[in-house]
């Protein structure tokens, strides 16, 4: 008989989206689902962990076991945000700690400037659970957390604030696959839907499957630089009828 897990049901729905690849200069790329590290971020945060704790993220990270699927498509594309600013050595700005944070370096001769994608009113569904059960943080600590996180959520980037609570709900069942097929949809008619799971999460062959690659979505926490890849299968679903 297969062994059924307990899976925690996230909604990442906001006005603006953003799940960043790996950058190398000043354009901030946003992939179409969730890295492994940025829900890692998004859990510690709700958790109220330091960056300095990177012991517990990088514990956290290796844990995860998740799958994503893309309830709501922007037929306009990613939304591309272009950034000038000019930052003096005195300047300070508001942060979700709730006080002003100050900069250490000296001023900039010239505008700083950037680009960071955006995916713009989307909508997408991951379903999770941790390896080594008996380990804290457990499921139960993280979904009390993104219930009452201990300090304000964003997904992604701090422009990205929620408009939907993030936690969702429970479901009890075997794969992250099948866990994702039983959450019902936002919008009626938005089927198959893209997603991706791990590979004995779901199906690795046949009609459903569009590939298996190489996904570069892993965090070294002790470095804070990018730690490697993880295989993933990118494909379609479609949320079974008893699950509406």
């Amino acid at each position: 008989m297969t062994q059924e897990h307990r899976w925690v049901i996230l909604r990442l729905e906001a006005p603006l989206l953003a799940f960043g690849g790996v950058a190398i200069d000043q354009v901030g790329v946003t992939r179409d689902f969730p890295a492994a590290s940025m829900l890692t971020g998004l859990i510690a945060n709700a958790l109220g962990w330091e960056r300095t704790d990177w012991a517990a993220h990088q514990q956290l990270q290796d844990r995860l076991v998740f799958a994503v699927r893309r309830d709501r498509e922007n037929p306009l594309g990613l939304l591309i945000d272009m950034q000038n600013a000019r930052l003096e050595k005195n300047d300070k700005g508001w942060t979700t700690l709730g006080v002003p944070e100050g900069r250490d370096g000296a001023s900039y001769g010239a505008p700083h400037r950037r680009q960071r994608f955006y995916h713009a009113d989307a909508c997408v569904t991951v379903a999770l659970r941790l390896l080594s059960a008996e380990v804290q943080p457990d499921l139960s600590a993280v979904a009390r957390a993104l219930q009452s996180p201990a300090r304000p959520l964003f997904i992604g980037r701090k422009p990205c604030l929620p408009s939907t609570p993030i936690f969702y709900g429970e479901v009890q069942v075997a794969t992250a696959y099948e866990a994702l097929q039983r959450v019902p949809l936002i919008e009626e008619g938005r089927q198959p839907m893209r997603a991706i799971w791990p590979p004995a999460e779901g199906p690795e062959s046949g009609a459903v499957v569009h590939r298996v690659l190489a996904l570069p979505d892993l965090r070294n926490w002790k470095t804070g630089l990018h730690g490697g890849s993880r295989t993933v299968v990118e494909g379609e679903l479609i949320v079974t009828e008893a699950s509406q």
